[in-house]
């Protein structure tokens, strides 16, 4: 095969994934490709996420598939760790523009802080490429408005890194709604608890500034609003919302420069060490010199300026509306759900410890959800169905710990191992599903500032 026609199937395949992630069935060309022909990847940000979830775990479990030919940070430390890290051998980059010229590649893959993705996102499709983003789309009306202009223009399309819907719990309660079995929805109630270790760890990290993250309402509600959104197969039409800074930045008792030299490590119950962690020491703490970024920054400073504690309506076009809430400093971290129809009721939950009368370690429960090996801890997690003139009935779902409830393995397996398999439930997510995700968190925070509900058709043109 000559090289242009191997690269243009490689283009081909890149497509047909775009097109699943819309939910359109196809054909994909993956089958004819062999370890000569492996599509050309690109990753631009190089923390955690980047180097973990869709770095070393491609390495490791798709090598056949793909192959990293450059790495993009602006910080040069980060990058040299992740290249060993990834154990890739691949050129590193701090300029994006010059990665994109010195290579042919066929997927870009955007781990950038929240408040880059559009740049990353619409230089890659400028430059003929498929472009995989990490939750959330962007952090405002205004970039997500200049993303679905340049992928209309673009003949490459946009998929996005939504993993909790592929978890076999929430599958199976898409499952049941899809079967219609308590009638039409017409309320839902969906509280998301971050504990005190979890919870705290954003306000210590740049996430905690609403120009870098959007806040909360968008870096991490945008997955529970996406669970909403794809639960209903409806899309939000209006948004009603309240929220404060009511615990964290400059609530604290104290503070510090950071938890490393902190004068208050003995009495702040909130005193990270993060010596204690290889990888955040090797990532983080050893390259600050190039960026200033410091990963333990006190969550008592000054300049923190998102919500820790948020509330929404939510109206749906088919008429439903959701009531929900964000807790960020809750004693245990967990969810719970419960949709409202015309024959009955579902309520779901998950780590709820009194829930299943259990105990779990809540300083470890963060680590174990983004643990991204296959693990053996599976537990069974009931779901409650309450159907009206009935008795309730338990249905039991064999459900996981590890890879946020397993959804993380098989988001990329449909992803690189089987993009034409067929695809009912619409797992997968193109750019409409992260448009509307992060445009409720992005009405909820207008409506939070003008003190009114706020129409998602007046900040956005889908």
């Amino acid at each position: 095969m000559k090289r242009e026609n191997a690269h243009q199937d490689r283009r081909s395949f890149l497509f047909n994934l775009s097109m699943l992630a819309g939910g359109l069935a196809v054909t994909s060309p993956l089958k004819g490709f062999d370890l000569n022909n492996r599509l050309r990847v690109v990753l631009v940000g190089t923390g955690v996420r980047g180097i973990t979830f869709w770095g070393k775990r491609l390495v490791d479990q798709y090598a056949s598939k793909l192959q990293f030919v450059g790495l993009c940070d602006h910080n040069k430390g980060r990058l040299q760790y992740a290249k060993e890290y990834m154990g890739v051998d691949c050129p590193l980059y701090t300029d994006f523009d010059e990665m994109m010229r010195a290579n042919k590649v066929d997927l870009v893959i955007v781990c950038t802080k929240d408040s880059t993705h559009h740049e990353f996102i619409i230089k890659g499709l400028n430059y003929g490429c498929d472009v995989l983003t990490e939750k959330p789309l962007t952090t405002d009306e205004e970039k997500c408005q200049q993303i679905i202009d340049a992928e209309k223009k673009s003949d490459r399309r946009l998929i996005v890194g939504f993993n909790y819907r592929w978890g076999p719990y929430v599958t199976k309660i898409k499952e049941l709604l899809n079967e219609g079995i308590i009638g039409e929805v017409t309320s839902v109630d969906f509280n998301w608890y971050l504990n005190v270790h979890h919870g705290a760890s954003y306000f210590r990290r740049w996430h905690g500034l609403m120009e870098e993250g959007g806040s909360l309402w968008v870096h991490k509600a945008t997955h529970h609003f996406d669970l909403l959104n794809w639960w209903l197969a409806d899309e939000p039409e209006e948004v009603f919302a309240y929220g404060a800074l009511e615990h964290y930045g400059s609530n604290g008792p104290f503070r510090g420069e950071n938890c490393r030299t902190c004068v208050h490590k003995t009495t702040c119950n909130y005193y990270w060490d993060i010596t204690k962690s290889k990888m955040d020491m090797n990532l983080y703490v050893n390259n600050e010199q190039y960026d200033g970024y410091v990963r333990d920054n006190c969550l008592f400073r000054e300049e923190i300026d998102i919500y820790d504690k948020m509330s929404a309506q939510i109206k749906y076009r088919k008429n439903t509306v959701v009531n929900y809430s964000l807790t960020t400093y809750s004693p245990f971290e967990g969810w719970k759900i419960a949709f409202n129809g015309h024959k009955g009721r579902i309520e779901a939950w998950l780590d709820i410890p009194w829930m299943n009368n259990e105990n779990l370690d809540q300083s470890a429960l963060h680590a174990s959800e983004m643990n991204q090996v296959a693990s053996a801890d599976q537990v069974v997690e009931p779901v409650i169905l309450f159907k009206s003139w009935e008795d309730y009935k338990v249905v039991n779902v064999m459900s996981e710990r590890a890879g946020h409830g397993g959804g993380d393995k098989r988001l990329q397996d449909k992803l690189f191992l089987h993009p034409e398999a067929p695809d009912p439930l619409n797992h997968a997510a193109g750019l409409k599903d992260g448009v509307l995700s992060i445009m409720v968190g992005i009405a909820a925070r207008r409506s939070i500032e003008q003190g009114k509900p706020i129409k998602i058709k007046d900040l956005v043109t889908i």
